[in-house]
């Protein structure tokens, strides 16, 4: 069994409440069939690519400058380096790009993890880190100098499958799925989930249990799901970004966990939307505390977003208690998450010897921009945009990182 990193097999943390929407259904949009580890990685590159030549047609890029663009925004040309969660990969990869071609700013992301962001972060060797699991108590006194959270957009983890004859939107439940990854259910064609899938024809076949291995911010939202939904897993196991898998087979990064069910007859996995979509895994339908089974659309993701956007904490405080799993309503997916952006309050001489404010402008305009600009290639790649109150938190955080104490241009 894998040791366990941050595991916690307390309660886990819950959301609040409020109001939002999406309007794309991403069940409906189309998927590449796949059987090779890398497909995902390979259809994010042609997506990227894709939106590189539209957002030329578009008007995504204006021309560079070391003030401001033809869109609007504040652009200081530099480098960046940032490092962490595989789950928002796809989209920071084509934010780059587009950022590349409007600004001249280069920004590099190694999506090692959501557990490398932080170390990253923690070590000083990045401008920022990207997590999908807040801060814990203990990561934040061991940053060398306080930090702020950004959330810069959402997703839904998908329970994905590989079930020979079986098609997209099985149902499953938290309980089962629990008791998949606790090993106590073996074989796809047990009565707890023909049950409740009248008419699908489940065959005779085992389970093969597929998870992440490091300390993944996925992995941190689908235990605490997991939790949520099976006291025998929240009070031996629960949730962290690395916990004591009981069972499987662990596969490196989403796209590894991807390609893996998708080349395992039987296998059962999970990863961020845009990897289960673009990959042609199969995905299921998730029963949330309404009593309906959910896909993950843009809707059904947006309503969990709503519910805790207008009860968010500062940027400065904790989100160690931010959660959107299992939020109330009939149409709301019950395995969402928003992706943050972890960067330090003050980007001076005290965090980043040799730096200069030139650079720290560089950066704190990407955030702006990525809150703003970037929230309109979310949907293409099966992400939710950020609601309102979200992007007003986030500018306001921005807004507070200094250079030696001074302000920024942010924008």
């Amino acid at each position: 069994m894998k040791g366990s990193t941050d595991a916690n097999p307390s309660t886990p943390p819950s959301g609040g409440s409020g109001s939002g929407s999406s309007s794309t259904d991403y069940s409906s949009m189309p998927k590449k069939s796949n059987t090779s580890m890398w497909v995902a990685v390979i259809v994010v590159i042609a997506i990227v690519i894709g939106l590189a030549g539209y957002g030329a047609g578009a008007g995504w890029f204006g021309g560079k400058s070391s003030s401001s663009n033809s869109g609007g925004f504040a652009c200081t040309a530099g480098s960046l380096a940032g490092e962490g969660s595989t789950f928002v990969y796809p989209l920071v990869n084509a934010w780059a790009l587009t950022y590349a071609q409007s600004c001249g700013t280069q920004v590099s992301y190694a999506f090692l993890g959501s557990g490398a962001g932080v170390s990253a972060l923690t070590a000083k060797t990045v401008d920022f880190g990207a997590s999908d699991a807040p801060l814990t108590p203990s990561q934040t006194t061991a940053l060398p100098h306080s930090a702020f959270t950004i959330p810069e957009t959402i997703g839904a983890v998908t329970v994905m499958y590989n079930i020979p004859g079986v098609a997209k939107g099985l149902n499953l439940t938290g309980n089962i799925v629990a008791g998949i990854y606790l090993g106590s259910i073996t074989n796809w064609n047990v009565t707890a989930i023909t049950s409740i899938n009248p008419g699908v024809k489940i065959p005779n076949q085992s389970v093969h249990v597929i998870y992440r291995t490091g300390s993944s911010g996925t992995s941190f939202v689908f235990t605490t799901w997991l939790s949520a939904s099976n006291h025998t897993w929240n009070t031996t196991l629960g949730h962290g970004t690395s916990v004591a898998w009981p069972v499987g087979t662990g596969a490196t990064g989403s796209n590894g966990v991807a390609g893996t069910v998708a080349s395992t007859p039987g296998a059962i996995g999970y990863a961020e939307l845009n990897y289960a979509a673009l990959g042609g895994n199969a995905y299921a339908k998730l029963l949330n505390p309404a009593g309906a089974y959910a896909l993950p659309t843009a809707n059904s993701t947006a309503a969990a977003a709503a519910a805790v956007a207008s009860h968010l904490p500062l940027g400065s405080a904790s989100w160690a208690n931010v959660s959107m799993i299992n939020e109330p309503g009939m149409g709301t997916y019950p395995l969402a998450t928003f992706s943050y952006y972890l960067v330090y309050s003050d980007l001076g001489s005290a965090v980043y010897p040799g730096g200069s404010m030139a650079h720290a402008n560089s950066l704190v305009q990407w955030l702006w921009w990525c809150v703003h600009t970037g929230q309109t290639q979310a949907p293409a790649l099966f992400y939710v945009p950020l609601p309102a109150a979200v992007v007003t938190l986030d500018e306001q955080t921005i807004g507070e990182i200094t250079y030696n104490g001074a302000s920024l241009t942010s924008h």
